[in-house]
């Protein structure tokens, strides 16, 4: 990631952290034969991280192709390149 991202780097590792987290109560909560809406319940905010994540590293791909066309490694992200990566998460 390009270095104006940082911000975004730390918003990410932080939703996965925390998606992290959501996740090990669901596997924790269905050991433990917790009931089925508390369980889908916390499945459902493990992918609402995991998917906030996700728009997060594709909107900052955006503006860093935006930013610098040729990359910053001197590999390029095309405009389609991102359209595929956020079409995998919708």
């Amino acid at each position: 990631m390009v270095s104006h991202s940082i911000d975004a780097q730390k918003k990410i590792l932080n939703r996965l952290r925390r998606a992290s987290g959501q996740l090990n109560a669901v596997i924790a909560a269905v050991e433990s034969g917790a009931a089925c809406r508390d369980v889908v319940i916390q499945l459902a905010a493990v992918r609402s991280a995991l998917d906030k994540a996700g728009f997060t590293i594709i909107s900052t791909a955006m503006k860093d192709c935006l930013a610098e066309p040729d990359g910053e490694n001197g590999e390029s992200t095309t405009p389609e390149q991102v359209e595929k990566l956020f079409l995998m998460l919708s």
